[in-house]
């Protein structure tokens, strides 16, 4: 039997000395006796010779074993012993792990101390009248990668913790979420992260398929179904059978489909089209829309009956305006993907560039944002992104002007003080060298353009010798 709260002790495990000590601190001052140790293998060391803690806090990366692999050995050898996992990296891989190994909170640094004390406050009362199960085993370590949802938002930190939690649970998911937040991502990592993770995870787009089409897609048909049907068809619940299967914009769905996707749903077999043999399937499926399903009930548009069968749980995916805290980790992470795919290297996001994403309303979302970075990776001559830069990839066009107006010619100074200013702020030097190539550039191709391509002529016209532009812009441009 654990001691009253008010005496409990708590173990804090971070190789961090200062988180140690602010955590610790604040734990003692809320009444609690409290350890702190540099390791899990420090940790389990004492917890060899010492009394079981009532409650432990952990970080995640740590030398050596890290903080979900004391969190196993911990559930395996005292499953009621609640944890607290502590990360500053927040994302579905640790967040999911973490509750995947019984967990009992997912703490993200930096963390307010209050929060953390209230955590410990709310943990253990639990321990003390609640039996915890033992955790579910975790599947196969499965190849590292990049994670493919990135946010350290409360928005986006709370779908973690709901990703990690109902990646266990056999039960359907809504995903609601305006075009290009990435269902299909919050779906893969639900996949990912359950016991389905083996088995295949097959999407659907049901607005990118003619309604006459449809039904043939999802449950297949046999050959001679209909004009065209040469052979056996096998749909995407069969190709989904052991695994996830998702739905997009399942609001687009026909009633007519409805009823049939219902009745699998229900029962977890179909015919295929044109078929008398009864398919039995074991899928999970994971919808998701960017409409409101119980608008279109009152309708008339979609069935009561299937909205409560997939909306057993709804996860709301926050579009990119709600969540520009993330725009500079999202375009960093997009930025070096493109440089991969395009065998290049990557380009860093200046201040005034970063500032220039968060300042755009970002109507498409993070594939908007994708598609910029693309943009980016692609056309950007230096290797540091410019504000300018980001403004001509939102354009999708050259390269922008610095002022919404044109300046009058005589001001053309102005223009260059401010290309000035912001280079400085971005951190370059060399500044005198760029601004004269680029005048020198400016010059001879204004030159050339208003004598037609004569060399000799924009030579005099500009003061310079024709030797001079033929040696700066090479035998091979203009004539």
């Amino acid at each position: 039997m654990h001691k009253p709260s008010a005496a409990a002790t708590v173990w804090v495990v971070d190789d961090d000395r200062s988180v140690r000590f602010v955590l610790s601190t604040a734990l003692r001052d809320a009444g609690y006796s409290v350890e702190g140790f540099d390791s899990a293998a420090a940790a389990l060391a004492a917890l060899a010779q010492q009394p079981v803690p009532d409650l432990l806090f952990t970080d995640v990366r740590m030398p050596g074993d890290d903080g979900l692999v004391l969190l196993d050995k911990l559930k395996a050898a005292h499953p009621q012993l609640p944890v607290i996992v502590m990360s500053a990296y927040t994302d579905v891989a640790s967040t999911a792990g973490a509750f995947r190994g019984g967990a009992h909170e997912f703490l993200s640094k930096p963390f307010d101390l209050d929060d953390a004390v209230e955590l410990a406050r709310r943990a253990l009362p639990e321990a003390e009248e609640l039996p915890v199960p033992a955790a579910t085993p975790a599947p196969a370590q499965k190849e590292e990668g990049p994670p493919q949802l990135i946010g350290d938002t409360p928005a986006m930190r709370a779908l973690f913790r709901a990703i990690g939690r109902l990646a266990q649970a056999p039960l359907s998911v809504l995903i609601n979420g305006e075009t290009g937040t990435g269902k299909e991502l919050v779906a893969n990592a639900l996949h990912r992260e359950s016991p389905r993770a083996k088995g295949p995870f097959v999407a659907l787009n049901t607005a990118a398929i003619p309604a006459e089409l449809l039904e043939s897609e999802l449950f297949g048909h046999e050959a001679g179904a209909f004009t065209g049907a040469s052979k056996r068809h096998i749909g995407r619940f069969e190709q989904a059978d052991g695994g996830t299967l998702f739905l997009d914009e399942i609001g687009d769905m026909p009633l007519a489909l409805q009823t049939r996707l219902l009745r699998v749903l229900a029962e977890g077999e179909f015919f295929r089209v044109g078929g008398r043999e009864l398919i039995r399937v074991d899928v999970r499926v994971v919808a998701a829309t960017h409409q409101d399903l119980e608008t279109l009930v009152e309708q008339g548009r979609f069935r009561a009956d299937l909205l409560h069968r997939l909306d057993m749980v709804r996860l709301l995916l926050p579009p990119l305006r709600e969540r520009l805290g993330d725009v500079p980790q999202l375009a960093e992470n997009f930025l070096a993907n493109a440089a991969r795919r395009l065998d290049m290297p990557a380009k860093r996001l200046s201040v005034a560039a970063v500032k220039a994403l968060r300042e755009h309303s970002w109507p498409g979302n993070v594939r908007e944002l994708e598609n910029v970075c693309w943009r980016l990776a692609a056309l950007a001559v230096a290797d540091t992104v410019s504000a300018e830069d980001v403004k001509a990839a939102l354009n999708r066009g050259g390269r922008a002007t610095h002022a919404t107006t044109p300046l009058a010619p005589e001001h053309w100074d102005r223009a260059l003080a401010a290309w000035a200013r912001q280079r400085l702020a971005e951190g370059a030097s060399g500044l005198h060298a760029e601004a004269r190539e680029r005048l020198d550039n400016v010059l001879l191709e204004v030159a050339l353009d208003f004598t037609d391509g004569h060399r000799a002529d924009a030579a005099a016209r500009l003061g310079l010798g024709r030797n001079t532009i033929t040696r700066k812009l090479g035998p091979g441009r203009r004539r």
